[in-house]
């Protein structure tokens, strides 16, 4: 598409008035603009799709289960997928600082994370069960580590590169357009019976492979302008004057105990992926979790941001609380009760739906806590934050171990005693919105 045409594109999408402002980016970069905001656009479709169809909540679950590796290996597949991109943003934030163009990061990161996928969709089905499972988990790891990669270096491009008035909607678009995208896929294999039966994971994480290499495509389109460096440190300077903040931060301290056991909710999900496709592992059922998975990331985040502008502790202790109880009662149900009725891809779906909500509260929520209880520069925080909660996940990812003598079920019932007692401390944060 022509420069012109790009241009009057962008007028359309954003509003006649004021629609070339250029805000809190370069002036060198306004010409640019239209391209910029679409080639962001295009990417970061591409790429939140490629991160649904690899989803470590359901897709990951429902592989390992699929190549009959250890049920101990699910555990692990949330930690290794969020460790990697956690951990390492200490050093590839202050690496990035030193360079002048920061998209070839973005570029490398993608392009890496695409072929990881790839790798784990083509070869691992020809591997024994047990080498293909950790064989996988070691390329869930490399890829969240070129991940980690993306989500530094995406916001240093995208604050160079779009105006500060479009990036709200820029994000709601990509945002809206992933999600439809999402659901148009899970209604597909809802009623595509025999659409790639047992190997339709694989075929997924094929897909995304594909996807991650199309959005490179679309974000080396993107002209960035030269940044300052100025203020760049090594990793090893940033990690000895960010670690005080552990010690002579007690209110932050107490709000990562808190986050370390909320981890439990984003643990949870594996397991009742692994419910359903004991239940029932048609293609379907599969279909309908990515349908359920795809309605509460849809519906949740807007009614869970208008709770957590009220009091985002109160968001993540309940979120976190009614989680832990509906785990708890899941397990109850297959232990001791008649769980033949939860046998149905519509109840496993609606198992899902409920927990994934859940979950997207105690993500927002403690998201809008750390920003509401911190004044200033945020970034020392997150980064000191994020690489405790990695270490932390990993940790926690031995829980999955339990699911040899528990089952999922009963995995699912000791997540969520944990999750009850995060609630517990959440509650007593101190409250730092309104």
């Amino acid at each position: 598409m022509s420069g012109k045409a790009l241009g009057h594109l962008y007028d359309n999408v954003n509003g006649e008035e004021e629609t070339r402002i250029c805000k809190d980016i370069p002036e060198s970069a306004c010409k640019h603009l239209p391209r910029n905001y679409f080639a962001y656009l295009a990417s970061n479709v591409l790429s939140k799709l490629a991160d649904e169809l690899s989803s470590a909540r359901l897709v990951l679950p429902w592989l390992f289960a699929s190549l009959g590796a250890p049920i101990g290996l699910v555990g692990f597949i949330v930690p290794m997928r969020e460790a990697g991109v956690l951990l390492p943003q200490l050093f590839v934030s202050e690496y990035l600082r030193q360079k002048e163009i920061r998209k070839y990061a973005w570029l490398a990161g993608a392009a890496f994370s695409g072929l990881c996928l790839l790798l784990v969709g083509v070869f691992t089905p020809y591997l024994s069960s047990t080498v293909a499972g950790y064989t996988t988990l070691l390329l869930l790891l490399a890829y969240s580590l070129g991940r980690g990669v993306c989500s530094v270096s995406a916001k240093d491009v995208i604050g160079k590169t779009v105006s500060k008035k479009r990036r709200g909607t820029l994000m709601g678009y990509s945002a809206g357009v992933s999600s439809a995208l999402v659901l148009a896929i899970g209604l597909w294999l809802t009623f595509a019976e025999r659409a790639g039966g047992d190997s339709l994971p694989f075929i997924l994480l094929v897909v995304a492979g594909i996807l991650w290499f199309a959005s490179v495509a679309c974000f080396s389109r993107i002209v960035e302008e030269p940044g300052a460096t100025e203020g760049a440190r090594s990793p090893i300077e940033a990690i000895r004057e960010n670690i005080g903040l552990l010690t002579d931060d007690r209110e932050f301290r107490h709000y990562l105990y808190a986050r370390g056991l909320l981890l439990s909710v984003a643990l949870a999900p594996p397991f009742y992926a692994l419910l359903a496709k004991e239940g029932n592992d048609s293609t379907s059922t599969l279909g309908w979790l990515i349908l359920a998975g795809g309605l509460a990331g849809t519906l949740g985040g807007p009614i869970w941001g208008k709770f957590a502008d009220i009091s985002s502790r109160s968001t993540m202790a309940f979120a976190s609380l009614a989680s832990g109880l509906f785990g708890i009662g899941t397990a109850l149900s297959y232990q001791f009760g008649n769980s033949q009725w939860l046998q149905s891809p519509i109840a496993q779906a609606f198992l899902f739906f409920v927990i994934s909500v859940f979950y997207a509260g105690v993500r927002l929520g403690r998201k809008a806590y750390l920003v509401d209880m911190i004044s200033g520069d945020k970034s020392a925080y997150v980064a000191v934050g994020n690489t405790i909660i990695g270490i932390s996940l990993l940790v926690m990812g031995s829980l999955g171990f339990l699911a040899h003598s528990l089952g999922p079920s009963g995995t699912i019932g000791v997540l969520g005693i944990i999750s009850v007692a995060g609630s517990l401390v959440a509650w007593k944060l101190r409250e730092v919105s309104g």
